[in-house]
């Protein structure tokens, strides 16, 4: 396991945007495979390879940029890494940025899922309040540590790794029909 990590950690050094993007993509579907397995119980026969391939996919194309690039600008809008700061960035980071990054999530996988504009706006409007309640029960703790613990070029991972857990909620509450 630590030869795992040390190969990350190189990778990370020489190729950062890229990895995270494939981490935040390859964890994104790691959690709709866990949703679809141990939440739904729908088993291997009824599987939905294409589903997984569409959160996979939101998780290169949105999550993973999205989020290393609002990393970037949070590190830019309050510097340092005392305790003051880490709170200082997990308030914007819960106040500003997750509430419009969970709507946007919420809206793209209803669009890929094939929702028309007027059924997009009802499942929003249906599942997105329970989704950022949800949010601020498990991301402030995990943000803070993150903000103060992990330097910049490893958080997105780190919260991908605890994201697989609440990847496994969103693709299921962005799956329900």
């Amino acid at each position: 396991m630590a030869g795992v990590w040390r190969s990350y950690q190189a990778l990370m050094t020489r190729h950062p945007w890229s990895v995270q993007i494939l981490t935040a993509g390859s964890l994104v579907g790691a959690g709709d495979v866990i949703s679809q397995q141990l939440i739904e119980r729908r088993g291997l026969a009824n599987h939905s390879g294409r589903r997984t391939v569409r959160m996979m996919a939101i998780g290169f194309c949105f999550v993973g940029p999205v989020i290393g690039g609002w990393y970037k600008v949070l590190d830019r809008l309050v510097v340092g890494g005392s305790k003051s700061a880490a709170m200082k960035k997990m308030l914007i980071d819960q106040l500003a940025f997750a509430p419009c990054f969970l709507g946007a999530f919420l809206g793209l996988s209803g669009a890929l899922n094939g929702l028309t504009m007027e059924q997009n706006a009802a499942k929003l409007k249906r599942d997105y309040a329970d989704a950022l309640i949800s949010n601020y029960y498990l991301w402030p703790p995990v943000q803070i540590a993150n903000f103060y613990f992990v330097p910049l070029h490893h958080r997105l991972a780190v919260v991908q790794v605890v994201a697989v857990s609440w990847n496994s909620y969103l693709s299921w509450k962005a799956n329900q029909i």
